[in-house]
């Protein structure tokens, strides 16, 4: 039946494409932030890490959200073409490597500076997508849907709230444009892999509208090495298939902004995803039979303008409802669980001077689960109140942030300062140092809801992180000389300290359950570095790098002193793109060395190098049409990674896009994206 609707609702908006593109002539230009009357806004010369000046931000930016934080911007639309999901786009940031079990529509999630992926906070659009566990699934967005990423590492708690022990990111999704536009792309490849998607943009009832369908599957069953006696020297390896890895899925994304009078702005969303896949299992326990059913409907509606002599201040409201069914013969299937979560924001931000504002923050929001096999069912609320202070020295050169959330969730009282510092010193060269205090309370999974053999703790205790940061930035040239075409250089480097506590991990519970406890407590350390360089128009390079520490401090002499499992000490990844639109080759390299996969160190994944090439060429105008070939795992690198999931050998991979845009001014990229968003939707605190 999801699947039947899923087709109805496709075929419903699909052949209401026409009509959105037709809708009506290009609008009247559309308001700068100085309220001056300007041109729609140019694509943006992509950028990576964050690099602060004495200019103010724009309101809402990531920077303008946290000032002195660790931010890297990702610009997805370079990369179109290239990804079937975000975690792909994601896994060349510094500071995070990305949990993958494998193959298209196979769960991948995050882990950043360390901290566990239940521990890192993810949004669409401010909309919080951590499920009932406290993870978030990057499989179930595809990259058709992302513009950009704002990726935040470090403690976000102070910010953005519980949950946010090692970071947070935030996907911000393709935007209206002004004028009408409709796009197009399919891909075809390796695994008998299928996907596309076709959107659509323009002006609609006074203000602008985007709406794109997605849709796409893969039969996943890739070969893979596996050698049986691993803990025999020079065992001999033999050649499986990875079976029962297929997926399936689709949904729709719908967009909506609107100027108001006053020129405050009305942004809403509506975002709809569904996903079978089939649950292959580990290598050491595959799964003859097994699938889960996914399925998420995300709302969301915000107001932001001026406050007059107030400031600026801005009113969110969302809803979400996440459902997950597990069939066949595993333990703890057959229960269909459904996780909603809903609330409000009210921010405003005041001016106290030329160079001093104050910025607070009032959330409050509902959450629940239900447990459709046991009549098992749990809700809590969420309220919280943020304050930050920024004050600008020496004319701007430097600025000193703290910031603190009292918040309440649940039954539990959680308190994140922050203290942040920022100096301008000249020549390009910046400064920024972090330190403060982070938590994430236990979710209800681990609280109230048994699955399977997994029992629940209601005496849990929440997370904490104790953190610190600092790196300097040195950027070339200004925003001005990019938007000309004046080369561009950029480079970060800096370390990051933190100690988990009362860490909360399952132990056996017998005969043969397990329970989860606060026993577990961390340290981690690390250096980032970061860095790009765009000599001349048509070439661009980056590089990112991550050296990771990791020590387990729980008591217990089998694991004191160990490092943490699946916490690689080292990543790099280094990207070339050179060549016009018109034909370009592009070339990415991963290293990421090897990692424990036990407490104890007595087993580990080995080291990878994954090497990635593509070339891409918009051959006609007029419409656009872009033929992209990509080649991921050139050299046949048979990997592992999370528990033991085997990753796909070399796959190749054929995307031809279609543009057509009806204001011939406008102009043209082969990523065949509309006008990228102004910069209003930043990551937002979770009420």
């Amino acid at each position: 039946m999801r699947w039947t609707f899923l087709a109805g609702l496709v075929a419903c908006l699909v052949s209401n494409i026409p009509l959105l593109a037709r809708a009506q002539a290009p609008e009247a230009p559309a308001r700068t932030e100085s309220g001056e009357a300007g041109a729609a806004p140019e694509p943006a010369a992509p950028r990576t890490t964050v690099v602060r000046g004495k200019t103010p931000p724009p309101p809402e930016s990531p920077e303008r959200r946290d000032p002195t934080g660790a931010i890297t911007v990702i610009d997805a639309r370079e990369r179109t073409g290239e990804a079937r999901d975000t975690a792909e786009l994601l896994v060349g940031s510094a500071g995070l490597a990305v949990q993958d079990s494998g193959g298209y529509g196979q769960s991948k999630s995050l882990v950043v500076r360390g901290a566990a992926s239940n521990g890192v906070l993810v949004f669409l659009d401010g909309i919080p997508l951590n499920g009932a566990g406290g993870m978030a699934d990057l499989s179930q967005i595809p990259a058709a849907l992302v513009e950009r990423f704002e990726v935040l590492r470090g403690g976000a708690g102070a910010r953005y709230g519980s949950g946010g022990l090692g970071g947070a990111v935030n996907i911000i999704t393709r935007a209206p444009g002004s004028h009408p536009r409709a796009s197009g792309e399919v891909t075809y490849g390796s695994w008998d892999t299928v996907l596309g998607h076709v959107a659509a943009t323009g002006p609609l009832l006074d203000g602008q509208a985007m709406l794109l369908v997605h849709a796409g599957r893969s039969d996943g069953d890739f070969a893979y090495e596996l050698d049986e006696l691993p803990a025999v020297d020079g065992n001999p390896l033999t050649s499986e298939l990875r079976a029962r890895n297929d997926a399936r899925g689709g949904g729709a994304l719908l967009r909506y902004r609107r100027r108001l009078p006053g020129g405050s702005r009305l942004d809403a969303l509506a975002e709809l995803s569904l996903e079978d896949r089939a649950i292959p299992g580990t290598v050491q326990n595959p799964q003859s039979s097994g699938n889960q059913e996914l399925g998420r409907l995300a709302l969301g509606l915000r107001w932001s303008g001026s406050l007059g002599m107030a400031g600026q201040g801005s009113a969110r409201g969302f809803f979400r409802r996440d459902g997950l069914e597990v069939t066949g013969s595993l333990p703890g299937a057959g229960g269909a669980q459904r996780h909603s979560v809903g609330g409000v924001e009210l921010e405003g931000r005041r001016p106290l001077g030329e160079l001093h504002s104050l910025t607070v923050t009032v959330a409050t929001s509902g959450e629940g689960v239900t447990e459709a096999l046991d009549a098992q069912s749990a809700s809590w609320w969420r309220a919280s109140v943020m304050a930050m202070d920024e004050l600008r020295l020496l004319g701007g050169a430097v600025s000193v942030v703290p910031s603190m959330r009292v918040e309440r969730v649940g039954p539990y009282w959680l308190l994140s300062p922050k203290l942040g510092a920022s100096v301008e010193l000249g020549g390009g060269f910046s400064l920024r140092a972090n330190g403060g205090q982070s938590h994430r309370a236990p979710s209800f999974l681990e609280l109230y809801i048994r699955q399977g053999t997994l029992l629940p703790n209601p005496g849990l205790e929440p997370e904490r992180a104790l953190y610190a940061d600092a790196a300097v930035s040195w950027r070339s040239g200004s925003s001005s000389s990019e938007e000309e075409g004046a080369p561009m250089w950029s480079a970060t480097a800096g370390g990051f300290a933190a100690v988990y506590e009362n860490l909360i991990a399952y132990e056996l519970y017998p005969p043969l359950l397990a329970r989860p406890y606060n026993f577990d407590a961390a340290r981690v350390w690390g250096v980032e570095l970061e860095g790009e360089a765009r000599p001349l128009p048509w070439l661009a390079a980056t590089t990112s790098y991550t050296w990771l520490r990791t020590e387990n401090r729980y008591g217990d002499p089998r694991f004191f002193g160990k490092a943490l499992p699946y916490r690689p000490r080292h990543k790099w990844v280094g990207r070339v793109r050179a060549g016009p639109d018109w034909l370009n080759a592009r070339t990415e390299v991963l290293y990421q060395s090897s990692q424990l996969v036990n407490r104890t160190g007595s087993s580990r994944l080995p080291s990878r190098t994954l090497l990635s090439v593509g070339a891409s060429s918009t051959f006609l105008h007029g419409p656009d049409l872009t033929l992209s070939v990509e080649v991921k795992n050139l050299l046949d690198v048979r990997a592992y990674d999370f528990t033991g999931f085997p990753l796909p050998g070399r796959a190749a991979y054929v995307t031809l896009g279609v543009a057509l845009d009806r204001d011939a001014s406008a102009p043209s990229t082969a990523s065949a994206s509309p006008a990228p968003e102004e910069p209003h939707a930043a990551l937002a605190s979770p009420p």
